[in-house]
């Protein structure tokens, strides 16, 4: 079923595709699982805190900082050449179903992580599901210039995060339900209810796809490869790294990117465990925050979505990279003797939620109006995924790092706020 460009019914099915896979990184990266893995971890955590894993001792932390930044080493490394690929033959679609099968399969095989002898099970199949993840996001993210006009992109980037903190929040309310009240559903094992919950996520994930597969265009352009469509992709992609370095403007947003990215993301995968480890507050508390952050991201996306069109998305941007470097400073300083804890990260989660949603939507829609006239949308795509995940692993080596070091979160997120201020100064050198 095909519908035209710009038209309501393909705006919808490409954003609906938000509201499948944003259970992954709300329930999965950020919420449950990584709380989950924290407390298996300190069930069999020796008299220093640490794992035993391939023959050395780790801290649980900075194993699953380390796990996380492989996965999103690898997804940069076959990123531009899969999307190279994608589109010389237009198969953009048949890629964005892969890797979204590979996602929600490996998420829901967390389910059999129950303890040591498991570890290798939890290790692995979080960094298949983050490579499904991120891989699938290239694809999607490559369709907004193709399915929207320059003027409708900012709103229809917003539409997409809008779809996806609704969706994962429905997802997010009854998973907590689950782990809260096992007994409402016959369950007596301490570990089944968590682990229901990764099964639900794939299964969410996998199933609300359809709906998006179903409407989306493949291979709009009409290409027809030739046996040598793999080396094409090659040619492709060196073809894309040479266009790159002309385009001033789209050169030094990918600098800012690369930069606001080492710390969003960071802060995003690590938040859970932040509150857990250094703040001592209970899962309960925890996941209630992350659901204030997923609520009033949806606000925040809708609003800064109407500001950019007043004040544009780089000045804009400049607004929330200054609440960014806030939020690390105010985690700075947090205390967890300090009375009423956790009413000051709920006042955080209030502040972070609100740049959250403003920060992804208008990344991604700034970055898709300054692309040039081209029909090759997922290799340029390519190179914005490149930028955050490369960011990612630099960012999660440096949290991990520096935890390793100084035995405290808090050094590592106030490390992050430095790349906020570069962010902001290398925005100034991409012209509104």
């Amino acid at each position: 079923m095909d519908f035209e460009k710009g038209s309501s019914k393909l705006i919808r099915a490409w954003a609906f595709y938000d509201w499948a896979n944003s259970v992954y990184p709300l329930v999965i990266s950020t919420a449950i699982f990584p709380l989950y893995y924290s407390s298996i971890t300190k069930s069999f955590s020796n008299i220093d805190g640490n794992v035993f894993f391939l023959g050395s001792n780790w801290n649980p932390t900075t194993l699953y900082d380390y796990t996380l930044s492989l996965s999103f080493l690898l997804v940069a490394l076959i990123s531009p050449l899969l999307s190279g690929i994608a589109d010389y033959t237009g198969n953009k679609l048949r890629f964005l179903k892969f890797f979204c099968f590979l996602g929600s399969f490996s998420v829901m095989s967390l389910f059999f992580f129950r303890g040591e002898s498991t570890l290798w099970v939890a290790l692995l199949f979080t960094i298949l599901a983050s490579i499904g993840f991120w891989g699938s996001l290239v694809f999607y993210n490559a369709y907004l210039p193709e399915i929207s006009y320059p003027n409708q992109q900012d709103r229809v980037s917003a539409k997409g995060f809008i779809y996806g903190y609704s969706g994962s929040v429905i997802l997010l309310v009854f998973s907590l339900l689950l782990i809260q009240r096992p007994d409402l559903f016959g369950i007596d094992d301490p570990t089944l209810a968590p682990r229901l919950t990764f099964v639900l996520v794939g299964l969410w994930w996998i199933g609300f796809a359809q709906v998006t597969y179903r409407r989306l265009p493949n291979n709009i352009f009409k290409k027809k490869p030739d046996n040598n469509y793999i080396w094409k992709g090659f040619v492709e992609l060196k073809l894309v790294l040479k266009y790159l370095s002309k385009l001033t403007r789209l050169k030094y947003f990918l600098i800012s990117f690369f930069f606001l990215s080492i710390g969003v993301q960071t802060i995003i995968l690590m938040a859970g465990i932040f509150g857990s480890e250094e703040l001592g507050l209970p899962t309960f508390n925890l996941i209630l925050t992350i659901l204030i952050i997923q609520l009033v991201a949806i606000f925040g996306a809708f609003f800064f979505s109407r500001l950019s069109t007043k004040i544009g998305n780089i000045n804009t941007l400049k607004i929330t990279l200054l609440i960014w470097g806030t939020v690390c400073f105010i985690a700075f300083i947090l205390d967890k003797n300090l009375p009423d804890i956790d009413v000051y990260f709920y006042v955080l989660a209030i502040i972070l939620g609100l740049v959250l949603g403003a920060t992804q939507t208008l990344t991604r829609s700034t970055y898709s109006k300054l692309l040039p006239e081209t029909h090759d949308h997922a290799i340029y795509f390519s190179f914005y995924d490149v930028t955050e995940k490369l960011a990612i692993v630099f960012g999660m080596f440096i949290f991990g790092f520096l935890l390793s070091i100084t035995g405290s979160m808090q050094n590592s997120v106030l490390a992050l706020s430095i790349f906020f201020l570069l962010a902001f100064i290398s925005l100034f050198s991409v012209k509104s």
